[in-house]
């Protein structure tokens, strides 16, 4: 099974067609989030669920600024020499969550090349708030490769989020040709099998992890195959599947619209491959509503035993 490689898909199918945001709780996700001047990752890679995530009371708060050091050809996000840290961000986010009264939190960022630690000590500090604010709150962080600084993903892990994800984005081939040159396929790997070891081994909670592929950019069932094998072999827990869909005309186009039996298919395989979860199809993505519900039901159990 492989994907058409011939250019355009053409025009976009039925299936990835979304309702516009709206609602009530849709609004007052926004409007708390834009009165503290923060920034969602729903807003600034233009997801297609953020209808959807916004009224259900979720939203995946972006920290660190909304400019990114990185230029990778799949991403809308702003790219140039970012503004200096905020550093009242931290209690503004909390004060959000709280305000808003969520139960699970997402929390990523752009890359922050330009910083000694990356940005790691600023999630620090926001999961430190939250836990201030909301201390029943579960905080999953999608975090960056912090330029391969097990220093600085430590000063993550010392927090203790519930779940820690990092995404490979793509498959092998396609990586150098479709992020940014800083980024490494096997770097990725090794975030995600660190966020393991190294909490294993200073004593501190063992998170859930979390990673993200996105297909219609040329890759062939045989690379989606041995790209979930890599993600188990550093024991990957969750997984999500979607299809890349051009945000605006200044990113690589779609090759292939991906037909909804092939994301079953890729379902089918990475549970028999021994992910705990994988949410795949059109328009999942890597912070996506059923991983936040099943992560935050396996935590839950975890915490009962």
């Amino acid at each position: 099974m492989e994907s058409n490689r011939s250019g355009s898909p053409g025009r976009k199918p039925q299936w990835l067609k979304v309702k516009l945001g709206g609602g009530e709780k849709y609004a007052d996700v926004k409007r708390c989030l834009h009165h503290k001047d923060l920034h969602t990752v729903c807003e600034e890679a233009r997801c297609p669920n953020a209808g959807e995530c916004w009224n259900s009371g979720t939203a995946t708060v972006l920290i660190l600024g909304d400019i990114c050091t990185r230029a990778c050809r799949f991403c809308a996000t702003k790219t140039g020499r970012p503004q200096p840290l905020d550093s009242d961000e931290p209690e503004r986010v909390a004060r959000a969550i709280a305000e808003l009264g969520l139960d699970y939190v997402v929390l990523t960022s752009v890359d922050r090349d330009d910083l000694p630690d990356g940005g790691a000590g600023q999630y620090a500090e926001t999961i430190r708030n939250i836990r201030r604010f909301s201390p029943k709150a579960k905080v999953e962080v999608l975090i960056p490769d912090f330029s391969g600084s097990l220093e600085s993903l430590d000063l993550v892990l010392e927090e203790a989020p519930e779940v820690v994800a990092h995404n490979v984005e793509v498959v092998r081939r396609l990586s150098p040709k479709i992020r940014d040159r800083r980024a490494s396929y096997e770097r990725s790997l090794t975030v995600l099998e660190q966020a393991k070891s190294r909490a294993t081994s200073k004593g501190w909670p063992i998170p859930l992890t979390k990673s993200s592929i996105m297909v219609g950019l040329g890759e062939t069932e045989e690379e989606m195959q041995e790209c979930m094998k890599d993600l188990r072999r550093v024991d990957c827990d969750m997984l999500t599947i979607g299809q890349y869909l051009r945000p605006t005309r200044k990113q690589v186009p779609e090759v292939a619209y991906i037909e909804p039996e092939t994301f079953k298919h890729y379902e089918e395989i990475g549970l028999s491959l021994g992910f705990a979860f994988v949410a795949s199809g059109p328009l999942v993505r890597s912070s996506y509503r059923a991983a936040e519900l099943f992560a935050k039901g396996k935590l839950e159990t975890r915490e009962s035993v």
